[in-house]
């Protein structure tokens, strides 16, 4: 049936099927001169939609029903039923040809199910399926969105590499609102250089403010995210658009305690802090980045363990370069591993003497002589 803006048969076609209906049969000159109207387009309309149709055999000018006689086409109405049925045909055929289609297609997909089921169960006794490799960009971000809407409980995450990018965080402060909204608890962990970027601060005072706790770190932060502890994606070397999703229990515990040994650590990521903290922080970054000088990294190693540019890290290399009075990053890994070395032993050295001092005196029994143990030695009962 033809469609126009409101799916309706136009006025004169109603008018001019309404007059088909009262007769046997009619011819355009005798419906244009009843009804008052061209009725040529309304006939074209009725017809389309199948509910006049041409008379099956000339009619003889006498026949009452079409007097113009056979020199003219006379036409007849249709039911609306049969209209129906006849406009609705192929529809009818395409929607079965689809339902055949969807047929074969579900019986091809549910041909796997069985080496589906077989795979999940060897997961779920913590076979080698456990692991799965996601290189996929697009993948992984729907599989993020799935594991996150599907959280019950418990979401934990864990971004290192400084701030993170507007639109990452457009797309993940609706998702983590949600989230939160339901009920699920969340917590995350960035290192101490994404207080330093706008974007991620204003993500974290959104997310807070709906419960959401956020720390940081200084170093040693692994790109993870956990959901309720029995799922987890974990980073893959040297490619940040790819995961390791882990579903092995014994796995996805180790992270969980690596998480909360972290946590532990972290300071709060308070958006407005005072010079008391903000100090404290950029001391730790800068003790940070003498541990790591004198491991002997290079800078853009550890300006990308940092989360902060290459630029940034030379520029805290100098200053401390400057303080030890090194003339060469050789000489200043030198001398703040030295450094490091007697500030560690002067460390245990005091503190094996604090624990001789502290150490309680173990009495003797009763009745046994002071002379029965060698002296300097405590006995034990």
């Amino acid at each position: 049936m033809p469609s126009d803006e409101t799916d309706q048969l136009s006025s004169v076609a109603r008018r001019l099927y309404a007059y088909a209906a009262e007769r046997h049969a009619f011819s355009e000159a005798e419906a244009a001169e009843v009804l008052g109207d061209s009725v040529g387009a309304a006939v074209a309309e009725l017809a389309a939609a199948h509910l006049i149709q041409p008379r099956s055999r000339p009619v003889a000018a006498v026949d009452a029903g079409c007097p113009d006689g056979p020199a003219r086409t006379c036409w007849s109405a249709v039911s609306p039923q049969a209209a129906v049925a006849r406009t609705l045909a192929p529809l009818a055929l395409r929607v079965r040809e689809t339902h055949d289609e969807m047929d074969r297609l579900r019986g091809r997909l549910e041909d796997l199910l069985p080496a589906y089921e077989a795979g999940t169960d060897l997961r779920a006794r913590g076979g080698a399926n456990a692991l799965e490799l996601v290189t996929d960009p697009a993948a992984l971000q729907d599989l993020i969105g799935e594991l996150v809407a599907s959280a019950e409980s418990e979401v934990l995450t864990c971004h290192p590499g400084g701030g993170r990018s507007t639109a990452t965080l457009e797309g993940a402060v609706l998702r983590d609102e949600a989230m939160l909204a339901r009920g699920v608890r969340m917590r995350t962990l960035y290192q101490h250089t994404a207080r330093y970027s706008r974007p991620t601060a204003a993500y974290v005072e959104r997310v807070t403010a709906l419960g959401s706790q956020v720390r940081t770190v200084g170093d040693g932060l692994m790109r993870m995210i956990l959901v309720d502890r029995h799922t987890g994606l974990m980073e893959v070397q040297d490619d940040i658009k790819a995961a390791l999703v882990v579903r092995e229990p014994n796995v996805v515990q180790f992270m969980v305690q690596t998480f909360e040994r972290t946590w532990a650590e972290a300071e709060p990521f308070n958006t407005t802090i005072g010079p008391d903290q903000a100090r404290s922080i950029s001391d730790e970054l800068r003790q940070t980045i003498v541990r790591l000088l004198a491991e002997g990294l290079e800078d853009k190693v550890i300006a990308r363990r940092l989360g902060m540019s290459e630029r940034t890290c030379q520029r805290h290399i100098a200053e401390i370069m400057r303080a030890v009075g090194a003339k060469s990053r050789f000489q200043a890994g030198f001398l703040l591993s030295a450094t490091a070395a007697a500030t560690a032993s002067a460390t245990a050295a005091t503190a094996a003497a604090s624990a001789t001092v502290a150490a309680p005196l173990t009495p003797h029994p009763a009745g046994a002589p002071e002379s029965a143990a060698p002296a300097g030695t405590a006995e034990t009962s």
